[in-house]
């Protein structure tokens, strides 16, 4: 099953909507919580400033423009020839190749720069962040799993928000691993989701997920045990913190929400998967850092 179109962009012709679109930047709504999440636990270490923080959230933001950017350079040939995506900025002709890829150098140039203005820790592992969350685009070619590795793309964010505040790994060792882990889960397990509207294209063009290798019923499943693994690493995550009943009460919200999206799929109805990629993916991140933005200031 395929759109003509994708939903979440921003209407007009201008040269910025034409990026914001480009990266689809509403998305960002999905990890930006969980590297927010992991500056309140450092917070609790040492104080966050309005400098750090800004700096924290811009790159992200960059972090986030090229991953996404590189990403749409990389499929681009793909793109034009999945119905679905054809309308995409670059395969549509309303960005050319040239002004994506300066759009992604200045976005890698920014996030090098904050990364080097928060702690030479983050600009020592900026490199390695922008090698890793770039090769996702090429995983498809050769690995079912690349759910798993976009999920980790993003869920660097919550470590990464942690060393921009402390400059420093975190004791106990795990918090930052359990972290990361709870994002990797939570966004392979919907962008197993995502991959069913794609089956027929990827088959045809030999790109690989999980749901091409076991179908979309056990990719469901799939989705179901990775998203079961999101809210034990949450809880190990809130422990290791040492988070209190707010933020639980987030993580119930969240498995909630979770659930109700799992209702919203089935094999051969994909009819509300735009309700459930967009929508209750969206509060999942909010709701559990709102959890632990109430525990931390009561």
């Amino acid at each position: 099953m395929s759109s003509n179109r994708e939903l979440q962009t921003f209407a007009g012709d201008s040269l910025l909507v034409r990026y914001a679109n480009f990266v689809r930047l509403p998305h960002t709504v999905f990890a930006l919580p969980f590297a927010l999440l992991g500056v309140i636990v450092a917070s609790r270490e040492q104080a966050v400033t309005p400098r750090v923080l800004g700096l924290a959230v811009l790159a992200f933001t960059c972090a986030r423009f090229v991953a996404l950017g590189f990403n749409r350079i990389a499929d681009r040939e793909l793109d034009a020839r999945n119905p679905r995506t054809r309308n995409r900025e670059l395969p549509s002709g309303r960005l050319t190749l040239a002004q994506a890829w300066v759009a992604v150098a200045v976005a890698a140039a920014l996030f090098l720069w904050a990364s080097s203005a928060l702690n030479p820790l983050c600009f020592a592992l900026a490199p390695v962040a922008l090698v890793f969350i770039s090769a996702y685009s090429y995983s498809k070619r050769f690995t079912h799993w690349s759910h798993l590795w976009l999920g980790l793309a993003d869920g660097i964010a919550t470590p990464a928000g942690y060393l921009a505040v402390t400059g420093r790994w975190s004791d106990p060792w795990w918090l930052l691993p359990a972290g990361a882990l709870a994002v990797t889960f939570w966004v392979g397990g919907f962008d197993v989701f995502y991959a069913l509207q794609d089956e027929d294209f990827d088959r045809a063009e030999r790109l690989k997920s999980l749901v091409v290798r076991v179908g979309p019923a056990r990719g469901i499943v799939a989705a179901k045990l990775l998203h079961g693994l999101t809210l034990l690493a949450l809880v190990a995550f809130g422990a290791g913190a040492g988070l209190g009943a707010a933020y639980y009460a987030g993580v119930v919200i969240g498995a909630a929400v979770i659930a109700y999206e799992h209702r919203l799929v089935k094999p051969g109805d994909l009819s509300r998967l735009d309700a459930a990629f967009f929508g209750a993916n969206g509060l999942v991140s909010i709701v559990v850092f709102l959890g632990a933005l109430v525990d931390r200031i009561v």
